[in-house]
């Protein structure tokens, strides 16, 4: 209910964030460091039990290594990366093999396909390094059809990556996006699927690394060949490099199993396995309305002139609302979280009574005053992209939770039912707003 348009918008700052990100995939050879770990995705893929002919996506797929094994098993494979680079020797890996396999640049966050497109969305070690976790989960949940199955692999926080990863973050400074082992840590995944999802099933599995030189040798490959490792050692002087190389050889040392020159280190991951609900026609029917109509409020916004844009309501027609139309385009995409989380709330059965229509008004106010320099062009993509969003929470929706009612203050505290917060509030807003702005402008 707290949510706000301030917390949706991507800032500067996070954009460079984003584009380090990439540059980070993007070094190494993921190509060469992958292959060393293909015979466990081979066991994890297996456990899955995908049917030939599934739909799959596999999100973060780098250099095809999940994607192949479910191609070669009678799959039909999308993947998606944010480094191009790893997707070009993907490509060049299934052609050899005669596999037809779609690969596309995409991200975690914004994954380039339509609601549910596929039966099975998996993420091998990729996804949970993504800065924004709840986008991931909803982006992995939205793809996926209902009835479908999500699949991911985890470091743990405890886990022996987990503490590479720890020895690595003391030399670099830390970004400030969460770190990517809560994906391994069962409560915190639970919290994060806990929408939408008929069934969760979370087990600690074992990776198996083996590698044919001893473990000194293992951290230069690591470095070689590993993004995060490649740019955490070229962001250090020499000696600051030497001082990682000797922490990292010395744990690889200290959980080695074999014996001469070779390294045999066991990894412990979360293997998460959810079966995303089945949603209902009515939510299905409801979240298609409320798409049409941010898409007729985003289509009638982007013909308007820029002097109609920043136009305040006032100065037409006798209006009393000071906003310009504009800020009023960017306030309906701004309410769709907290519009999706009333209705949720009543769902659950729980009262919606911190909202009264003098909350609502103060929240209008505050975003008028924060977003009124807001350009036509990245307004009209943030309500694409919130009523999208919105519409997917929608699907999520069963029959049993569309009926449920409990007690509602922008209803003067009278119970109402959660489809009646979507149909009034967050499917009606866009017709209301467009509406009132044609009827201002005469159109």
């Amino acid at each position: 209910m707290s949510a706000t348009a301030n917390e949706i918008e991507i800032s500067e700052d996070f954009s460079q964030l984003k584009a380090r990100l990439k540059t980070t995939w993007s070094a190494g050879d993921y190509d060469v460091f992958a292959r060393f770990m293909e015979k466990d995705a081979e066991v994890f893929y297996q456990r899955l039990g995908v049917a030939p002919g599934s739909r799959l996506l596999d999100v973060g797929c780098g250099a095809g290594q999940l994607a192949l094994i479910a191609a070669r098993a009678g799959a039909q494979v999308t993947g998606c990366d944010i480094a191009v680079n790893w997707l070009e020797k993907a490509r060049s890996r299934a052609a050899s093999e005669g596999l037809d396999i779609r690969f596309d640049e995409g991200d975690a966050e914004s994954l380039p396909y339509a609601d549910g497109q596929f039966d099975v969305v998996t993420s091998l070690i990729g996804a949970m390094f993504a800065p924004r976790p709840e986008r991931v989960a909803a982006e992995l949940k939205r793809v996926c059809r209902p009835g479908g199955t999500i699949a991911m692999a985890n470091w743990t926080p405890g886990g022996f990556v987990g503490k590479m990863f720890r020895i690595v973050a003391k030399h670099i400074a830390p970004s400030g996006m969460p770190s990517p082992v809560l994906w391994g840590d069962e409560a915190t995944v639970r919290d994060r699927l806990r929408e939408g999802i008929a069934e969760l099933r979370c087990a600690v599995r074992t990776y198996h690394f083996e590698y044919p030189f001893p473990p000194e040798g293992v951290v230069d490959f690591f470095r070689k060949n590993y993004g995060p490792v490649t740019r955490a050692f070229e962001s250090l002087d020499s000696r600051q490099q030497e001082q990682l190389r000797n922490e990292l050889s010395s744990l690889w040392s200290a959980h080695n199993k074999a014996g001469g020159d070779k390294t045999q280190v066991d990894a412990e991951y979360l293997e998460v396995v959810a079966i995303r609900k089945t949603g209902s026609r009515r939510a299905a029917a409801l979240a298609d309305r409320l798409e049409e109509g941010a898409s007729g409020l985003a289509a009638f916004a982007e013909k308007l002139s820029e002097a109609e844009w920043r136009t305040p309501l006032s100065g037409i027609h006798g209006e009393s609302d000071s906003r310009t139309i504009g800020v009023i385009v960017h306030h309906v995409a701004s309410m769709y979280p907290i519009e999706i989380g009333a209705a949720r709330a009543i769902a659950s059965g729980t009262a919606v009574t911190d909202v009264t229509w003098d909350v609502v008004a103060g929240i209008n106010a505050k975003h008028a005053s924060e977003n009124g320099e807001k350009t036509k062009a990245e307004t009209v993509k943030f309500l694409h992209r919130s009523s999208r969003e919105a519409a997917a929470a929608v699907r999520e929706f069963t029959d049993d939770e569309l009926d449920q009612a409990a007690p509602f203050s922008l209803s003067y505290g009278a119970p109402v039912t959660a489809q009646f917060v979507i149909e009034d509030h967050a499917l009606r807003h866009s017709w209301h707003h467009l509406w009132r702005i044609r009827k201002a402008l005469g159109r």
